[in-house]
This record gives C-alpha cells, structure tokens and sequence, in this order.
C-alpha cells in the first residue's frame, strides 16, 4: 500500500500489501510488555506510508468543520486497511468520521481520536497533523494483534474535526452517542516541554454581556439617560476587583467589544464585553461564572440598564485515567532506541496544561489518556499556537516521536484488550475520579 500526493491535491491510497501486514521479524528477548516488540515493528513498517500522509495534511492546512480534504486523505487510507470499515460524513458532520475494526467476538471496545483542523493564518500550529498519525498508527497496530492473536474485541478510529474553538466535534459526537459503547480513549498532543500520559487541562466557558440604556443629550438632559457603558465600566472593574479573590489557576480574560462609540455628546444607550474564563476543574469553573455573572448583573442594578447574558460552553477538564497512564508508562519506558530528552513525571504526578481541549469532555464519559509528547522546537522555541511551532510540525523529527507515542497507545490499548481484569480497574478508577471532581 502506497500513499501518492496527485495532482488535485488529495491522497489517494492504492491497494496492495500492505505494510501493516508484513512479516514480523524475529527478536531476542526483550525486557517490557509482552507485546512491545510486536506493536514496535507494526508502526516502523506503516512510517514509509505515514510520513506523506502526515505532510499532506500539514502543508493543507483547513480549519474547523472545513477539513475536507484531511477527511478525504485519512478515510481513504483506512479504508486500504485490512478488516476496517469507515464511514465518512459520520454523525452529521461533513469532516467527522468513524474506521471500526471489529473481530466479531465480544471483548473491550478501544478508541483512538484523530484530530484534524489547523489554525486561522498559522496552519497547523497545533500539530493535529502529528494527532491524527499517532492515532492512526496505533489503532492500525492494535488491530493487527488482535487479528494475529485471534484475539476479541473491537478497535475505533474517530476522525473528530473543529477541536479548535468551542464546539468540539468530540462533544457533537458524544451527543449523537458515537461513544456510547466505547470502553476507553486515548488521544495524544504534542508540543515541545512536556512527555507524559497524566496530563489535566483547564476547563473554559465563554460569558458575553450585553447593556440596553436610554439615550440623552449629556449636556441638555443627561438626567434622562440610562448609561449602558457606565454600567459595563462597572462590571468590569467588579470583576478587575474580583481576582483579588480568585484561585491561582483561576483565569479570567475580558474585553469591551463594543464601548457605544465615538460620540461623547450622546449617553450611550449600548454596550458589550465578553470574558473568557478558564480554571483547574469543571466545578470550580461553574463557581467562577457565577461570579462574574454577579458581576455583570451589578452593572446593571447599578444603572438600570437591562442586562442580557449569553454563556458560550467551552470544553471541561481533562482527567487522565491513571490505570491507563501506568501502562502507557511501562510501554513507554521500554521502547528500544535512543530515549527522549524529556523523561515522563514521576509515577501518578500530574502534567498541568493551561490549554483547553475537547478530549476533557471525553473523560468525563469514559476513561481517557491525552498524552503529551515534546517534539524538537523550532529554532525560536516557540509552543503550539505560533508560527515556529507549525514549522516544527512538519518535520520529519516530529513525526518520528509522534510514531513513539504511537506505540505506548497502541500497547495501552492492548493490555485493555489482553490483561483479564485490567479494563474493571481502569473504569473503578475511573468512577473514582469522578467523585473526586465532584
């Protein structure tokens, strides 16, 4: 199986042997996981096929909901690999798509996220090139144990599109019941400080203000008017006095969209502002928009101006599975060759990351990793979301360690599929978490 950039600029995949399934050479013992060597030569095998495939969509960039022709490319792809269905335009979404390999037997129910949207002017900044590889290695070479162990269980492939902005298409698909069967999660990102698989990520909402005053003459009759800018002036230094009050990784970002204008002879009958806020937990972040929703409707007592609110639903926090995350570790640490820099943390030590993600909404269903890898910086150092690090992106040294991650999921994935009792624990620890959070 080959993978050919043409002329339209999509990638077509031609049938033929593939690389998946190529004979397995013979190893000398390996100290590690049973099934590490095995899952180590799978994904080398798939790199030659992987490597355009990851370029493609780096060098075509799309973004939210637009990733037409990612779809395309990556569909076609699984749709060359043995024993897997795809369905395209999944869950009525044009960009989405869902590849199932199912062994027919019933056993634990895998699940791989590829993400696939870039950023407005700076492309794939974010690396969801590297996301989509890595997850398509892996579950291409989850399924090829299960196929060559006569194993049981079922292996899927999520395309999720729009992860950038605050309508995931993870959470479109967990509404529309994509995940409704599936036992667990795993996903990755890179990015340049960080390797380990128990990463939190903040939870984010988004709260917009408007103010409906009366206009009047500020000289002639000002005693007439009800001033919507006084009353969003008020709202934002409430809250300015506010984060005197607020938890260190409580953020709260606002700004005036519209002030009422340039005139200063008229009151101002209306205005606006927007906040975004982000804190360490889900719970903790629903106390912080009450907050600042007091603080919006003061603006309004304090004026008589009608306030209306708008609260935009970002995406929860992520909560690592820590059963998950130990055997992402053990994977992790006995794959051969050179190690990372970069270590992982210490056993059950939190990764913290300030960015958001729809993959937090994903734990909150079921069992997740979202494991952070550090590829080489660019020569500015610059992390995900500038210019440098969309050219770091889409080097071929990014990719290398996005196909080493690719292999401590696939075999996190495995030991789901092959350790009896494992998955029991996994979910236990999971119920856990959840009433930890509250």
């Amino acid at each position: 199986m080959e993978v050919d950039d043409v002329g339209d600029d999509y990638v077509i995949v031609s049938r033929g042997t593939s690389p998946i399934d190529a004979p397995i050479a013979e190893k000398d013992d390996i100290s590690g996981p049973k099934y590490l060597a095995e899952i180590g030569d799978l994904i080398d095998n798939l790199a030659d096929s992987l490597w355009p495939l990851s370029n493609f969509i780096h060098e075509n960039p799309e973004l939210a909901y637009k990733e037409y022709k990612a779809h395309h490319a990556l569909t076609s792809f699984m749709k060359a690999q043995q024993g897997w269905e795809v369905t395209r335009s999944a869950c009525g979404m044009e960009t989405a798509w869902i590849a199932v390999y199912d062994t027919g037997e019933p056993g634990p129910v895998v699940s791989f996220n590829a993400e696939m949207d870039a950023l407005p002017q700076i492309g794939h900044a974010c690396g969801h090139n590297l996301i989509a590889i890595t997850s398509v290695a892996a579950a291409l070479a989850t399924s090829s144990i299960l196929r060559t162990h006569h194993l049981n269980g079922k292996v899927l492939l999520f395309g999720t599109p729009g992860e950038e902005g605050t309508d995931g298409g993870k959470i479109r698909l967990l509404k529309s019941g994509a995940y409704k069967d599936v036992d667990i999660s795993l996903i990755s990102h890179p990015g340049i400080l960080h390797n380990s698989p128990m990463v939190r990520t903040t939870a984010f909402s988004r709260l917009e203000v408007s103010y409906h005053g009366r206009a009047s003459h500020s000289a002639n009759s000002p005693w007439l008017a009800i001033n919507a800018l006084d009353a969003l002036v008020i709202a934002y230094n409430s809250i300015s006095v506010l984060r005197q009050q607020t938890m260190p990784g409580d953020v709260i970002a606002m700004s005036i969209i519209d002030g009422g204008g340039p005139s200063t002879n008229i009151i101002h009958e209306f205005a606006s502002g927007a906040c975004t806020l982000r804190a360490a937990t889900t719970s903790r972040l629903n106390s912080l928009v009450n907050k600042i929703k007091s603080c919006f409707e003061a603006g309004g007592l304090a004026t008589g101006a009608k306030v209306e609110m708008k609260q935009i639903n970002g995406y929860m926090d992520h909560v690592p599975n820590r059963v998950l995350a130990d055997s992402y570790r053990q994977y992790w640490e006995h794959i051969p060759g050179p190690k990372p820099e970069i270590g992982l943390p210490k056993e059950g030590e939190y990764t913290y990351i300030k960015s958001s993600t729809d993959q937090g909404d994903i734990s909150h269903k079921i069992p997740s990793v979202n494991a952070s890898f550090a590829i080489p910086p660019g020569p500015e150092k610059g992390q995900p979301h500038s210019r440098d690090f969309e050219k770091a992106s889409g080097t071929r040294e990014a990719f290398e360690a996005a196909l080493r991650v690719a292999k401590a999921l696939a075999g996190t994935a495995v030991d789901v599929l092959t350790q009896d009792g494992l998955l029991d624990e996994v979910k236990r620890q999971w119920r856990k978490d959840m009433e930890e959070m509250g």
